[in-house]
């Protein structure tokens, strides 16, 4: 950004400046507070200039949208060719009534479906086990075998519409269930598109619902993306997830050092099942996290896509542009939502979407205002996606690519992320790698530490939260409607549960976990027989009780 001769003037410029100009001022005028820093408490200078960019390089380290390192993005045009995929995250009660919020907000302008499962589902346990008593529709849909996701995408063409699942430990069931429900819709595996989250190395960081230990489930995953390569070949099959990382309380460079180490980990998998890096990973994509600091979470967007590209090609020796390619979803910050004055959430939201535009997001999920009380009613969640098409069609932000590239302080942020990065890179790798750092704790020691940082700067009022801790209501009453789920779904729900099992073939059930059972303890590949399961209607409880007797549930290391 500027000749070796004209840094040194800026430099000389930049100390007189400081000298004459700024600390006079401060001498007079004191700044607001000590010191200032982004959301994940890196510290932020007064100005930034060529000088904390002293070597940059436009074509290597920035370059052109659409070619490598693909800091600028990934498409040649961005948003004035075609605007990210507007995608609700929803599900809750039963299958009628979460296709009925699909339709609903499909009706509103969103353009892609993403399904949020209860916890019974999450943990791969049948509506009417023991666990599930009071959880049964609560936090997401209930579904329980193929019959719900027949029902759950009633009357939703799927091969006009792609879809997201965030589900992990079970994805493979799921995955199989969705695939099976849109052959009766008459649409064939190779018309579908979507993707599952399938991203259990995170589990083990951050989002804690793992259920078996990481070497049969990188097992099951590598299947996953060897089966849906041959077989469903638009299918994205893992969503590798800093999202939950960042919910967890890690800072923006964690986010994204974590995420990109789990990625890697996941094209070993797949190199290590006998497949063409090429074949496998144009299908695998990200899932990132939108948090408050705008500056920082574009910079944290960018140094993703120019790290992913780099390892790509240099360490997995990647031919094909496309598996270079960081595409990634983004969520706004869910941890960053009030139960305080909700509605200024409606802000929050915005401005963390903002940042998500500006980094070059292909798919965004914007959080309604009272998902710090409940799950989202129709308002909030029709004013949640507003925001998406107010910004996409009246901010300005979608009209060119990358507006923030050239900023000093982007740059340099981006810079500063990716070194950071690299330090975390080396640090996983003398610990063994990504399942040896996990066993003794390392990530979620990381994430604890970071997590504990930012709760004291709340309490003691060095970090502010509008609500919170200034700008307080003196005896709040929170008016806005709350969602609530009818106890009534548990019990609708396992009515239906049984009369599944009492109408389907429990002959052919049991014939198919039989089959389930022998490869999963040889080396052939799972998935065929988890679609047979899937299509005699076994439950998501019977298919994976298969794996948890054969290898057991696994234990997190304790780490304090």
């Amino acid at each position: 950004m500027g000749t070796e001769r004209n840094l040194d003037d800026i430099k000389k410029a930049h100390d007189k400046w400081e000298k004459e100009t700024i600390h006079p001022h401060q001498q007079k005028h004191s700044d607001r507070r000590k010191e200032f820093v982004t959301t994940s408490s890196r510290p932020v200078k007064i100005l930034y200039t060529p000088l904390d960019v002293p070597n940059f390089d436009y074509l290597n380290d920035l370059g052109f949208p659409s070619e490598y390192p693909f800091t600028r993005g990934v498409q040649p045009t961005m948003y004035r060719g075609q605007l990210w995929t507007m995608r609700q995250f929803a599900g809750m009660g039963t299958a009628e009534e979460s296709n009925e919020r699909y339709k609903f907000l499909l009706a509103n302008g969103q353009t892609g479906v993403s399904v949020a499962f209860h916890l019974p589902t999450i943990f791969a346990r049948e509506s009417d086990h023991p666990y599930s008593v009071g959880e049964v529709g609560k936090l997401g849909v209930a579904v329980d075998t193929l019959k719900d996701m027949e029902i759950l995408f009633s009357g939703i063409p799927l091969d006009k519409v792609t879809t997201s699942m965030t589900i992990n430990a079970p994805a493979s069931i799921l995955l199989a269930m969705y695939m099976v429900a849109a052959q009766k819709q008459g649409v064939s595996s190779d018309k579908i598109g979507g993707t599952i989250q399938n991203d259990i190395l995170k589990e083990y960081m951050a989002q804690k619902s793992w259920i078996l230990a990481p070497a049969p489930s990188l097992r099951i995953i590598g299947d996953i993306m060897e089966y849906a390569a041959k077989d469903i070949p638009r299918w994205n099959t893992i969503s590798i997830s800093g999202y939950h990382i960042r919910e967890a309380g890690s800072t923006a460079a964690q986010e994204l050092a974590f995420t990109l180490l789990n990625g890697m980990e996941y094209v070993k998998v797949g190199i290590k099942h006998g497949l063409d890096v090429d074949v496998f990973a144009p299908r695998l994509s990200f899932f990132f996290n939108a948090h408050n600091d705008i500056f920082e979470e574009v910079a944290k967007y960018r140094a993703a896509r120019r790290i992913w590209a780099r390892e790509m090609k240099e360490t997995f020796g990647a031919k094909k542009e496309r598996s270079l390619w960081m595409r990634f979803h983004t969520q706004t910050a869910g941890c960053s939502l009030t139960a305080q004055q909700p509605k200024v959430n409606v802000v929050r939201t915005a401005y963390q979407a903002l940042a998500a535009v500006l980094g070059g997001t292909q798919s965004l999920h914007t959080n309604s205002m009272d998902e710090a009380l409940c799950l989202p009613t129709e308002d909030a969640v029709r004013i949640a996606l507003r925001t998406q098409q107010i910004l996409a069609h009246e901010s300005g932000a979608a009209n060119t690519i990358d507006p923030l590239a050239g900023s000093y302080y982007v740059e340099a942020l981006t810079n500063d992320m990716e070194e950071e990065a690299y330090k975390y890179f080396e640090k996983v790798d003398a610990l063994g790698g990504v399942i040896e750092a996990i066993e003794k704790g390392f990530f979620q020691r990381e994430i604890a530490e970071a997590s504990y940082r930012y709760q004291r700067e709340v309490e003691s009022g060095d970090r502010i939260i509008v609500g919170v801790n200034e700008y307080v209501l003196k005896g709040e009453d929170i008016t806005i409607p709350v969602l609530k789920i009818d106890p009534e779904v548990e019990r609708k729900q396992i009515e239906r549960l049984h009369k599944t099992k009492r109408d389907r073939d429990n002959r052919k059930v049991q014939e198919a976990l039989d089959g389930l059972r022998k490869a999963s303890e040889g080396n052939e590949n799972v998935m065929p027989h988890v679609v047979k399961s899937v299509k005699e209607y076994a439950s998501v409880g019977e298919i994976f009780d298969v794996w948890r007797e054969l290898w057991g549930e696994w234990e997190e290391p304790k780490i304090f």
